[in-house]
């Protein structure tokens, strides 16, 4: 069988910042309590950037993190993509500004917006420059400060959300084109526009000029996060060419850890092969896949060769899930 070039990670990093919100203190600014919101969502704490701290900031973190650990430097990126929906300003790009922070020479740098299924849609654009030859090291970020979206009056979405980021370097690594290859196997992207008012930001340049808040109707998110994020996971390992139960570890979009069980028992999947981090983390968006697979590479859950898939749903509503072997 003739070699096959395929896109797999070979670096992981992340990046919260410093400053820790408990549920006892937004307890003090909104009508809320700790038992409410961990009944309901599973949180306990979300980290929170500084006021002089942009989105760039923590990207650059969490490259320079997922650089160490692929044995690379700035010099050998040729492509970034930042997967983000609060980026420093309306343009240039996110992911230039992240460029020229890093000292990268000039490549390609852009920025993918699909709000909590970003990273998932921005891996897939990488693997297309990275498996076709079109780019040798390329740098994906997660990043987000969705502190920044949040009307701190409204108890139902400030308690859901916090900041941080994460990042993985792609490289090319010849396979067979089978499902032991190391690499990325699969996707499955989904989009349906006619559910964006289900969650939205109620501001914009091109409507009012303001940033606006975040706005969501929650029992309808995640009713159909539950069903479409199911479908997607099935679809993947369908591309993939793998079953449910051959997967060694699942990373979902932290945004709930009632969407999580409901996703898990949903598929039947065992418990004990999800990666959870919602509690500390809350909902990053964007970031809350990358954050959570370097905290598990991290403690020494996931290791080298495990078979591993993504999944997220987000604003749009989009979602899709991604199956990679590490």
């Amino acid at each position: 069988m003739s070699a096959f070039m395929r896109s797999a990670i070979t670096g992981v990093g992340s990046y919260l910042p410093e400053t820790i919100v408990s549920n006892a203190d937004l307890a003090r600014i909104v009508d809320t309590s700790d038992e409410w919101i961990v009944e309901r969502t599973g949180i306990r704490q979300r980290h929170r950037a500084r006021d002089d701290q942009p989105t760039s900031d923590l990207a650059v973190e969490a490259a320079l993190a997922a650089l160490k650990d692929a044995g690379r430097d700035v010099g050998d990126v040729d492509l970034i993509i930042v997967a983000t929906t609060t980026p420093d300003l309306t343009f240039p790009a996110t992911a230039a500004i992240v460029q020229k922070k890093l000292g990268v020479p000039v490549c390609a740098a852009f920025d993918v917006q699909a709000v909590c299924s970003g990273f998932v849609y921005a891996l897939s654009v990488a693997d297309g420059f990275v498996a076709r030859g079109q780019a040798r090291c390329a740098l994906v970020i997660g990043a987000e400060e969705m502190t920044r979206l949040m009307d701190w009056s409204d108890r139902t979405t400030c308690v859901l959300f916090g900041d941080g980021a994460g990042a993985v370097v792609l490289e090319p690594v010849e396979g067979r084109n089978t499902p032991a290859d190391t690499g990325i196997l699969g996707f499955a992207l989904r989009s349906d526009g006619r559910k964006s008012d289900l969650l939205y930001v109620d501001g914009g340049v091109a409507t009012d000029g303001r940033v606006g808040h975040l706005r969501m109707q929650g029992n309808q998110v995640f009713r159909h996060a539950v069903i479409n994020i199911a479908e997607a996971i099935e679809a993947a390992a369908a591309a993939a060419g793998i079953t449910i139960a051959e997967v060694d570890w699942f990373v979902p979009h932290q945004a709930n850890q009632r969407i999580i069980k409901g996703v898990g028992e949903r598929l039947g999947l065992d418990e004990n092969k999800v990666i959870s981090t919602v509690s500390h983390h809350a909902n990053t968006s964007a970031a809350s896949i990358p954050l959570a697979l370097d905290t598990a590479i991290r403690d020494g859950r996931i290791r080298r060769g495990d078979l591993v898939l993504f999944e997220a749903m987000g604003g749009g509503l989009t979602w899709g899930a991604c199956a990679v072997r590490l």
